[in-house]
């Protein structure tokens, strides 16, 4: 494909250059960079892309879009535009010949819960018959290749190539996580969702965001790229704004355990055994049994009804799949271990999903709820101490460690987290993460419960810009 036709309806600022070259593929980092490439240079938070058009351009690109002026003289082309974000977006989408518009595409955005309800869909899909791609926080699945996810929404361009990649192993579908982040910098500018779910919304990113009203902002544009089902929480009160929002868009599905919701689950019970609920909707009404324990579960899986029942998958087929999933990874997954010691491991990095994963941990436990768990640095720093005032009410002990501190100072990380608490009996800091959830262990008794919080499936941890192999499931192991 020419340059000139993939420019077609890209906003542009000035061109230089002659815009019949061949594209042969478009890279955003310029070390990919090769004979016939279109280097697109993004401003990162980090560095801006337009510093390395030189190097791109040694290396064969065939020609470069930019938001800065980029004219080389000659026939070289380059085209300057007001957003290079955007405009990946839109040239990915045509390279790849909008593969997404081929597919049943469906988006999970939200704070929590993100994750579980993909791989419940991911099992809804497969018992009906579907052939579904997967990307999320845990992993892209793309047919039977199974990729570790460096983001939870991928670049356009990788996104586009992807969905390609999908199409060609024989998927009809893709589910995917869609992130706040990915929102913001038009990542999935160009896609058409046949579904959106949103899960619910607490504070998180305000690093990025700055305030909890701009990040659901960022997360309610999902819901400007519909042409099917809106699926949207209607117990969560960000949910019911958004509702309110869009009550005059066509597909509109609520869901929850409150009056008015479309498909309202009651009756809801937890306990060690896992969860169950009756589940009220426009497609029938059944009983829905998980392997999965704590009512955050139960809306997990009304949402992944909700949004395979305007599909129009049968009832009964949802409900089998959703009785025999048995866990996500790293989401409150349970380490088994030859002492009989009752230990998990969960994702929970906000105070909101801490809360959760404690209030469900302290139903099933008769002993003592003991918590490993740290904050990450040069992240939402407003977070630290909420975590802490959870863990504190809700643990009867806890231990404050690293969870990625990357650029920041480890023990002031620690002491945001301990402002949150009320005593000083109630904690302590075992910065050696290695170190602290042996700590727990130690003081887990046959009674207790000891969960680790904050990294979940993620297998690394990052010191000062360096990445080191780290996997709490495994280090549980170890120390046993």
């Amino acid at each position: 494909m020419n340059l000139n036709e993939l420019l077609n309806g890209v906003e542009t600022v000035e061109i230089t250059g002659d815009l019949s070259c061949e594209i042969t593929g478009i890279v955003y980092d310029s070390r990919r960079a090769l004979p016939g490439s279109l280097f697109v240079a993004l401003h990162g938070e980090k560095a801006d892309g337009a510093a390395y058009i030189e190097d791109a351009m040694q290396r064969g690109a065939a020609a470069v879009v930019s938001q800065t002026s980029c004219a080389s003289g000659g026939s070289f082309p380059c085209v300057q535009g007001p957003d290079a974000r955007a405009a990946l977006a839109k040239l990915a989408s045509r390279f790849y010949g909008n593969p997404s518009t081929r597919l049943c595409t469906v988006g999970v955005t939200g704070t929590n819960g993100k994750t579980t309800v993909s791989f419940m869909l991911r099992e809804i899909f497969k018992a009906a018959g579907r052939r579904s791609g997967l990307l999320g926080t845990v992993r892209y699945e793309i047919g039977d290749r199974i990729i570790p996810a460096s983001r939870t929404t991928p670049e356009s361009a990788d996104l586009q190539a992807m969905f390609m990649q999908m199409e060609r192993a024989g998927c009809d579908s893709a589910i995917m996580e869609v992130s706040s982040h990915a929102l913001s910098q038009h990542r999935v500018d160009g896609i058409l969702y046949d579904i959106a779910v949103f899960t619910n919304l607490t504070q998180d990113h305000l690093d990025y965001h700055g305030t909890l009203e701009e990040y659901f902002i960022a997360k309610s544009r999902l819901f400007n790229q519909v042409g099917g089902f809106s699926v949207i929480n209607r117990d969560d009160p960000w949910g019911r704004r958004l509702l309110d929002e869009k009550k005059d868009s066509a597909g509109l599905i609520s869901y929850g355990f409150e009056d008015g919701a479309t498909v309202r689950g009651i009756h809801p019970v937890t306990d060690t055994k896992g969860s169950r609920m009756r589940v009220q909707s426009p497609w029938g009404e059944l009983d829905i049994h998980l392997q999965l324990i704590g009512r955050f579960n139960l809306f997990n899986a009304l949402a992944a009804f909700a949004a395979a029942g305007a599909l129009g998958i049968p009832v009964d087929i949802i409900a089998k799949a959703l009785a025999d999933m048995s866990c996500v990874p790293g989401r409150l997954e349970a380490v088994p271990n030859h002492k009989g010691k009752r230990v998990f491991v969960d994702y929970a990095h906000t105070d909101d999903a801490l809360r959760n994963v404690l209030e469900t941990l302290r139903e099933i436990t008769s002993g003592r709820l003991i918590v490993v768990f740290g904050c990450g640095g040069n992240r939402d720093k407003g977070k630290r101490a909420l975590m802490g005032k959870v863990a504190a009410r809700l643990a009867d002990y806890s231990i404050i460690t690293n969870d990625n501190p990357r650029n920041e100072i480890p023990e002031k990380i620690a002491a945001g987290i301990a402002s949150g608490f009320d005593s000083e009996r109630k904690y302590e800091v075992v910065l050696d993460r290695k170190a602290a959830i042996s700590r727990g262990l130690e003081l887990t008794g046959k009674k207790d419960i000891l969960l680790v919080a904050g990294k979940g499936h993620e297998t690394y941890q990052e010191f000062n810009g360096a990445i080191f192999p780290f996997d709490d499931r495994e280090a549980v192991r170890e120390a046993l």
